[in-house]
């Protein structure tokens, strides 16, 4: 692990900057007024133009074809073939298809599927005041740069308002989280609002629960999972951050929370959601892990962040060129941690808990472990919701014609052999043969 994550920086020349999606506070002023919007729909973002980190036409095309023929058979590539959407997922699902696939990657499709009228319930409903307050002030905050949520009465803003106050509605216990809402944007760029809905509460309760609620235990017990793992795979980073007071919770729940959708060029942001959709959590963790090396992992790097701001500015500022999504990707995927690696140091890190932890205790079992464990619990769930007992049915026939009574043979006088051999038609006339000129007994077959 130490070697997949090792101090050598990989250093691309002429790269494209995409860092559409980063959230500084020149968004905050608003677009300018004849500014162009870039292939993700950010005004005056640089992706207008193809480039050289782009996939060539041919390429693309092949790679759609692949999924609609995946995504055609979903329920049998899902079961046989699911290594192949894996790596599919990991070389980037193709823009015209992500709202195809991810609901399907996430099983949004089922949940919407098994109740139809929940999300058309929940839009129409009024939402809690405190929580349509906090909502309200937070719409312009998520991609103010984007042609979708320019406008505070464009349909990008109205849709993250209804999609948000559906959950807190659905989940009246959690509530809403301020996190919440670049995750239900990214969704709403690519999904209409229900689909979004769907999608949203699958992320929140199977592949991060804990997470969005008023406690966030989850969000705790995975920062110390990852500084348990800083230690083991990058020593010397790990004993920077404490010699200078770096803990995980001063950059990290931004990073998980929102899925990166805030901390990275949005192309690049797509691609770490394709994984994480087909993977899980340890895609967070393996680029977590590849941003703390990238911007800490050199000698030269370390001893120009001699104190807390420092360090954090490091971790906020990393060159956009080193972030270029097939580069940036690469090395993610070159991460061996595997999900038994977390599992083990989240057990490990259960029993470290002390007894007086306020609020409830992570619950680290009901967070699956990407599409295929999702997949396989809601095929699961549908058997056992179909094994119903069945109605007998009573079938009516018409009842059959009389048959004649069947006459009793005449044995009297005669042997049980002689019935047995005698061929069907009239009696035969003449005296009985006698039981010795017969066959023996013992030879006639019944």
């Amino acid at each position: 692990m130490a070697q997949a994550l090792g101090e050598d920086l990989v250093q691309p020349c002429e790269l494209q900057d995409d860092s559409s999606s980063l959230g500084s506070d020149s968004e905050l002023n608003g677009p300018g007024p004849y500014r162009q919007a870039d292939r993700y729909g950010f005004i005056g973002g640089s992706s207008a133009e193809p480039g050289p980190g782009h996939l060539p036409a041919d390429l693309i095309r092949q790679r759609e074809m692949k999924w609609v023929e995946m995504t055609s058979h979903w329920e049998k590539t899902m079961s046989r073939r699911y290594k192949k959407v894996k790596m599919q997922c990991r070389k980037g699902i193709p823009s015209a298809l992500r709202a195809r696939c991810w609901p399907l990657l996430c099983g949004a499709h089922v949940c919407q599927k098994n109740s139809p009228d929940t999300y058309k319930e929940l839009a129409k409903a009024p939402g809690d005041p405190q929580w349509m307050e906090t909502i309200g002030r937070d719409l312009h905050r998520q991609f103010p740069l984007h042609e979708m949520f320019v406008s505070p009465q464009g349909h990008g803003q109205q849709g993250l308002l209804q999609v948000l106050k559906a959950y807190t509605l659905y989940r009246p216990e959690q509530g809403y989280c301020q996190a919440q809402g670049p995750v239900a944007a990214v969704l709403l760029m690519h999904l209409p609002p229900e689909e979004a809905f769907w999608c949203l509460v699958q992320i929140c309760e199977l592949y991060l629960p804990g997470y969005y609620g008023p406690h966030m235990e989850a969000v705790r017990l995975d920062a110390e999972v990852f500084m348990a793992l800083l230690r083991r795979l990058l020593p010397r980073v790990h004993k920077h951050l404490q010699q200078v007071g770096v803990g995980p919770l001063l950059y990290l729940p931004e990073w998980f929370l929102c899925l990166f959708a805030r901390s990275l060029p949005f192309p690049t942001v797509l691609r770490v959601w394709d994984a994480f959709l087909s993977e899980g959590v340890k895609v967070l963790f393996r680029v977590g892990l590849t941003l703390v090396r990238l911007a800490l992992g050199t000698s030269e790097q370390r001893l120009a962040c001699p104190g807390l701001l420092e360090t954090l500015g490091a971790l906020r500022a990393i060159p956009p060129a080193h972030l270029q999504e097939e580069i940036f990707m690469s090395q993610v995927h070159s991460v061996a941690l595997s999900e038994q690696d977390l599992q083990r140091e989240i057990k490990a890190q259960l029993t470290q808990l002390p007894e007086s932890t306020s609020g409830p205790l992570p619950r680290p079992k009901a967070r699956l472990a990407g599409a295929q464990a999702i997949f396989e619990a809601q095929q699961l769930a549908g058997a056992q919701g179909g094994t119903r007992p069945e109605v007998p049915r009573i079938v009516v026939q018409p009842p059959e014609e009389p048959r004649p009574p069947r006459r009793k043979p005449q044995t009297r006088g005669k042997t049980f052999h002689g019935l047995l051999t005698r061929s069907r038609g009239p009696p035969i006339e003449g005296p009985p043969k006698s039981h010795r000129g017969s066959t023996s007994f013992l030879d006639t077959r019944f």
